[in-house]
């Protein structure tokens, strides 16, 4: 073979590898392209998806805010109920509380009100002796309010500060037999210090009156002067009893040792704010008559 026979089998060949190289870089290209837009395509699917589910947790957020709010007032309008609902059963128990609490316990008399002859209390008991200032006289006190008073009386007496009792319960009748005696004794005098039947105190069976072991049982304004009224008048409160009659009163003479129980609310509204009970509204009284006994 020739030199140029050579060279042009050369050539030959060379265009030969050329067309096979060039084809196979055509279909290579083409498979790069259909890979590319395969791979565009699925990148735009794969972002539209996600997308999608962005949004769709958007809106699930969103539902889950809402019924969160849904459910924050779903929980105040219970709240709510429920405390309309404790209102009522507190306006309902009070009620009930009023409609077993005798309505007379207190009211105001001395001169104001009055209590007929046929009223008596709806319990009454009998006092300890020990606590009375003539131990063979039979004494008697209101059944729910005699516990506050025996306990005022015995911190009292481990205050060092006796008190024995020289009157408690009194019904219309003795209260009508006892101002008598007393008018013929002092005539139109006794009105300054004993109440006409009716108007006592005493016959409501919440009253008592106080002395110490050294004044012989007497009702005296000397009682004032002693350690055992200075105890009262600092802690009788405490156990829901109120000085009916102080100094300057309009209704009878300074009376230190007669004491009411009208509960501790109402006695601890009073001595905090420096008042005695005639000196408030009947209205204002009344609000305390649920809790007399509390």
């Amino acid at each position: 073979m020739t030199q140029k026979q050579i060279q042009v089998s050369f050539g030959v060949l060379v265009l030969v590898l050329i067309i096979i190289i060039g084809f196979f870089i055509y279909n290579l290209s083409n498979k790069i392209t259909v890979l590319s837009g395969n791979f565009a395509s699925t990148t735009a699917t794969f972002n539209q998806k996600i997308s999608n589910l962005d949004s769709d947790l958007a809106t699930l957020a969103q539902t889950n805010t809402n019924l969160a709010q849904q459910i924050a007032n779903q929980q105040n309008i219970s709240n709510s109920v429920q405390q309309s609902l404790g209102g009522l059963s507190s306006t309902v128990n009070t009620l009930e509380k009023l409609s077993k609490t005798d309505q007379e316990l207190l009211q105001k008399y001395s001169k104001v009100y009055f209590l007929s002859e046929n009223y008596i209390p709806v319990s009454l008991t009998n006092i300890d002796p020990k606590y009375a200032f003539d131990p063979t006289k039979t004494l008697q006190f209101h059944t729910y309010a005699l516990p506050f008073l025996t306990r005022m009386l015995d911190d009292a007496t481990n205050s060092g500060n006796p008190l024995p009792i020289v009157s408690a319960y009194r019904s219309f009748g003795t209260q009508s037999a006892l101002k008598s005696s007393y008018k013929v004794t002092y005539g139109s005098g006794a009105n300054t210090f004993s109440a006409d039947q009716g108007y006592s105190e005493h016959q409501l069976g919440t009253a008592v009156d106080l002395s110490t072991p050294d004044m012989s049982g007497s009702l005296d304004v000397k009682f004032a002067n002693t350690s055992a009224y200075n105890w009262l008048a600092n802690n009788a409160y405490r156990y829901g009893f109120i000085l009916s009659y102080p100094s300057n009163n309009t209704y009878y003479q300074y009376e230190p040792w007669h004491w009411r129980f009208v509960g501790t609310n109402l006695a601890t509204y009073l001595h905090n704010q420096n008042k005695y009970f005639y000196d408030l509204d009947q209205r204002t009284i009344d609000t305390y008559l649920a809790t007399i006994f509390d």
